[in-house]
């Protein structure tokens, strides 16, 4: 692959586009080279080429693991133990994934209204995990707490720049398609999964326009991008989209999406539900919300993105049977 101009500039907080690269070697290939295809069903449907990039199809069901692998490979031998994090529980799935293959022990923080399936696959993978605060920020606050009174490693999604750059490999696997991609849309949460695809696809793609999908329930990060600045929510940001759910954003995760992202939509619940189904009956897929908040978005402002090459990124298939009953199967 041809190295853009400048290949060694770093974005943001420190994002290398030189890393990411190098991420591909680290990374366990179970979470590398994902399905990307076209959908007849959905290119007609929305009147544009349609195309599909699937992180749900691995071990801990999101891209989650690409950047835990990265993370963990750099800091294997260094980093103090126990590590700690928080998460909505994807995370959390990836970086015990990738912790235990080192025999690293993780304390992960969440909040008492996670998703039970989540909880109960981030155990499965070997962490320990704390219940606490109505929602992922307040479970942050407390893990940040806990990591610095007993001098524990704290692991931020969305701050790191492994952790990114794990995540922008998606982007080299983007762009192995034939034709470039008039418009990319992906799912935005903390901002890592959109930061390290973005930062890729500016350099090696300028003409693709960059898009981070969020949940209108849950609109920091949308309102950061408007505002040019970090901008924290109050009340509750519940949404069947938990997976992006963010309502404290990380500061130096918003300067790089500034420098990488074109715009920012946001999903109403009744539209992700819709795309669930959708993504299922056209697909074979079953999704969490987060996962089909970029279908939402595209059949929301479809008319925006006729006639274009489309590459929607589905980034999440960790759904529990209530909410494979109640929204996929509509029981």
């Amino acid at each position: 692959m041809a190295r853009a101009k400048g290949n060694a500039r770093r974005l943001g907080h420190l994002i290398s586009l030189e890393r990411i690269e190098e991420a591909r070697s680290v990374i366990d290939p179970v979470f590398l080279d994902t399905p990307q295809f076209r959908s007849d069903a959905l290119s007609e449907v929305l009147g544009a080429d349609v195309w599909f990039k699937i992180e749900c199809l691995n071990p801990v069901r999101s891209f989650k693991g690409r950047g835990a692998c990265t993370f963990t490979h750099l800091n294997k031998d260094r980093a103090p133990r126990p590590w700690v994090c928080a998460s909505a529980g994807n995370f959390g799935q990836g970086l015990a994934y990738a912790a235990r293959a080192h025999g690293i022990p993780l304390l992960v923080f969440a909040s008492e209204t996670a998703n039970p399936l989540k909880i109960a696959r981030m155990r499965s993978f070997g962490a320990d995990v704390r219940l606490t605060g109505e929602d992922f920020d307040a479970a942050k606050d407390a893990s940040r707490v806990y990591a610095a009174e007993r001098e524990s490693t704290f692991v931020e999604d969305g701050r790191d720049p492994a952790i990114t750059e794990g995540a922008g490999t998606i982007a080299i696997e983007i762009l192995r398609s034939k034709d470039a991609f008039d418009t990319v849309l992906i799912p935005l949460g903390n901002g890592a999964l959109l930061n390290g695809i973005g930062t890729w696809l500016k350099a090696h793609s300028p003409s693709t326009t960059v898009i981070g999908v969020g949940a209108a329930r849950a609109p920091a990060m949308e309102r950061s991008f408007r505002a040019k600045k970090s901008i924290a929510t109050e009340g509750s940001v519940a949404t069947i989209a938990d997976g992006v759910a963010t309502r404290v954003p990380v500061p130096e995760a918003v300067t790089t999406m500034l420098e990488v992202a074109d715009d920012v939509l946001l999903a109403d619940e009744e539209a992700i539900v819709s795309s669930m189904r959708v993504l299922f009956r056209e697909l074979g897929l079953v999704v969490e919300g987060a996962g089909a908040v970029t279908l939402a978005a595209a059949t929301a402002h479809k008319e925006r993105f006729r006639g274009q090459r489309l590459l929607l990124l589905v980034g999440g298939g960790n759904a529990d049977d209530r909410d494979v009953k109640r929204y996929v199967c509509g029981g």
